[in-house]
């Protein structure tokens, strides 16, 4: 590696690029660029990362600019917050494949369960009045 080829995975790590796109514009190993980086204070994540080729990407849920990181999965979302909010919001989008139909042994009513195909019973009530007999009545002063 000479002098030049230095100062260019600087520059090029600088601008947000990774390892891997360093290394496919100066035609030099991965490793190489990785060791290089490691040794003069340019490894681990870019404090600027490249922005994405398209254009500037908004959060779907608040509209704040999201910045993208090249190399990355597309963001849609600025945070945990937004991105919660924004499909609760949204649960028609939700593309829900584990649908489980029952009927329940207790009061004989049919229900839906999501995620659980091991379910018996259609609600906590039902469960304990089959399991352990009697009426199970909820607390009224709640």
């Amino acid at each position: 590696m000479n002098d030049t080829q230095r100062q260019q995975i600087e520059r090029l790590r600088a601008e947000g690029l990774s390892y891997g796109k360093i290394s496919e514009a100066l035609g030099l190993s991965i490793n190489t660029i990785k060791t290089y980086c490691r040794r003069h204070g340019l490894g681990g994540l870019v404090e600027t990362p490249a922005l994405m080729d398209a254009a500037e990407h908004f959060c779907l849920c608040c509209g704040i600019p999201v910045v993208q990181s090249s190399g990355r999965k597309e963001k849609r979302f600025c945070s945990d917050r937004c991105r919660n909010k924004w499909w609760n919001q949204n649960l028609d989008k939700v593309n829900r494949k584990a649908n489980y139909e029952y009927v329940c042994p207790c009061c004989q009513k049919s229900f839906t369960a999501y995620g659980n195909k091991n379910r018996k019973y259609c609600s906590h009530e039902c469960y304990i009045r089959d399991r352990f007999g009697g009426n199970y009545e909820r607390d009224t002063n709640e």
